[in-house]
């Protein structure tokens, strides 16, 4: 077979994938919004339903009010239902963007709860005020919830394979190669790169790990031979900004969606607006957040927290303490320095899990956890001969943290954070990792709850400095929340 003829047969087949996957994504689209319609109406009804029997039991009415509230309910709900539709409820490409997609649907439930009222108020018409209340506090819950489980069911599904979307990028090398391996790693958001065009077109390929299709002068011949769903300019894919709206108008007849990737990355997407300003997409962007991670409320949550919880937990507490001590009699506690927030060190606790001996024979075992994980700066490894058998318990619920509680209330951490580090660590440390230094380290993390022990140096790194970047209460909270399903599942505790 010659040469011409290999790419003639590897551009069928790419055609061919690429249908299959229009196929799925147009099956996707005439599913999303009737379900999401469906699932709204359902939840309206339900909310309707609460918040006739939170009326019935507040005031207990003087005749029979179902007639007239099931037809309150449902002009209540279709104006609902419009407001949702109107303010971007249902705009299927939101459903990567959690944030958005919620903030939408609570802003279209606060213009439905302030046009409504107006109305009934106006109109004087007779509908219950405990009701009317009732309704409007037990639908948000039920509409996002709606959206939550919908995210949850379309990721699963692109993890497994369905309702994908090709991609080919275009751009230089290194921001091509940096999105394409965002995209493999975040597989939940459905797209695969399945070609690359480069200024340097076909020279290219050894220097990449996906196919290169060509050179960006041949874009339009390229993707109608493609034909992929989609087309990723990154930073830079063209010379100026009248070429990139030349290439736009060649593409309008092309059945290819277009998407463009400035130059920023681990970025929240609150932390970013866009303002079209006289034809220019105008990108504004909030700076790093690293000191709101140190305010006040940050503060005060992590103590009041910590305190109830020492205090519930204290007999937990004591029993763990017990069996620690009856197994070999040793020490209860085990006490580290460790590297807090600008670099200052502190104790560290925990339970003890190790043999009393353990840091005596650890310099002989680095060189064997290195191989165990391939992470060559934090020492972990797996089945470490070490741990004694209470200990393999308490780490692989994390029990043997809870003693950190005790440092979130002396200041030295918080409950959500990077890593504390050791100092033969930090030692090693470039400037990046570094940036973890600029927050209290935490008992948990996004490392805790992406995997802990199974994750690379490098993904560690990433994880931890885009929670110091894109610091926000409501990720703490998150954090948190995600922790207790990290903790369940023991995934990378060891």
């Amino acid at each position: 077979m010659t040469r011409l003829d290999a790419e003639r047969t590897a551009a069928a087949h790419r055609r061919a994938a690429t249908g299959t996957q229009r196929r799925a994504e147009a099956r996707l689209r005439l599913l999303t919004l009737p379900a999401m319609i469906v699932a709204d109406m359902l939840a309206l009804a339900l909310a309707g339903g609460i918040a006739f029997a939170v009326r019935q039991v507040v005031l207990p009415p003087a005749g029979d009010l179902r007639e007239n509230v099931a037809s309150a309910s449902l002009i209540m709900a279709l104006g609902w239902l419009a407001a949702i539709a109107v303010l971007g409820g249902y705009d299927r490409r939101q459903l990567t963007s959690g944030p958005q997609l919620y903030r939408n649907v609570l802003h279209a439930s606060g213009a439905a709860f302030g046009v409504i009222g107006a109305l009934v108020y106006l109109l004087d018409l007779e509908l219950s005020r405990a009701f009317f209340l009732a309704f409007f506090a037990a639908g948000p819950p039920l509409l996002l919830l709606n959206r939550l489980l919908m995210r949850r069911g379309l990721a699963t599904a692109r993890v497994r394979g369905r309702f994908r979307q090709s991609v080919i990028a275009v751009g230089s090398l290194d921001h091509v190669g940096g999105i394409a391996a965002t995209l493999h790693r975040e597989r939940w958001l459905g797209y695969d790169i399945v070609g690359a065009v480069t200024p340097g077109g076909i020279a290219d390929s050894s220097r990449l790990g996906i196919p290169v299709l060509g050179a960006e002068r041949d874009l339009l011949a390229i993707a109608e031979s493609a034909a992929p769903d989609m087309l990723l300019f990154t930073a830079g894919s063209t010379s100026s900004a009248e070429e990139f709206r030349r290439t736009a108008w060649k593409l309008e007849h092309e059945r290819i969606g277009v998407i463009v990737v400035p130059a920023l990355t681990e970025i929240s997407a609150d932390r970013v607006t866009m303002r079209p300003v006289a034809g220019l997409p105008l990108v504004y962007m909030d700076l790093p957040r690293a000191r709101q991670a140190l305010r006040w409320t940050k503060r005060l949550f992590d103590v009041i927290v910590a305190a109830v919880l020492l205090a519930l937990i204290s007999p937990l507490l004591a029993v763990i303490a017990l069996r620690i001590r009856a197994h070999d009699g040793g020490p209860v506690i085990f006490r580290q320095q460790r590297v807090g927030r600008d670099g200052k060190h502190f104790e560290f606790l925990k339970f003890r899990t190790m043999v009393t001996d353990a840091e005596a024979v650890k310099v002989e075992m680095v060189e064997r956890a290195v191989q165990d994980r391939g992470n060559t700066v934090m020492f972990k490894m797996r089945n470490d001969p070490r741990i004694t058998a209470p200990g393999r318990f308490l780490r692989r619920f994390s029990l043997d943290e809870l003693p950190q509680l005790w440092n979130v209330l002396r200041g030295d951490m918080s409950l959500v954070g990077p890593r504390p580090a050791l100092p033969g660590e930090v030692e090693r440390y470039d400037d990046d990792a570094r940036r973890r230094l600029h927050v209290r380290p935490g008992i948990t993390g996004l490392w805790q709850v992406s995997g802990r022990g199974d994750l690379s140096w490098e993904d560690t790194v990433r994880l931890d400095t885009y929670y110091v970047d894109n610091w926000s209460f409501t990720q703490d909270i998150q954090i948190l929340v995600r922790t207790v399903k990290a903790v369940l599942a023991s995934s990378g505790a060891y």
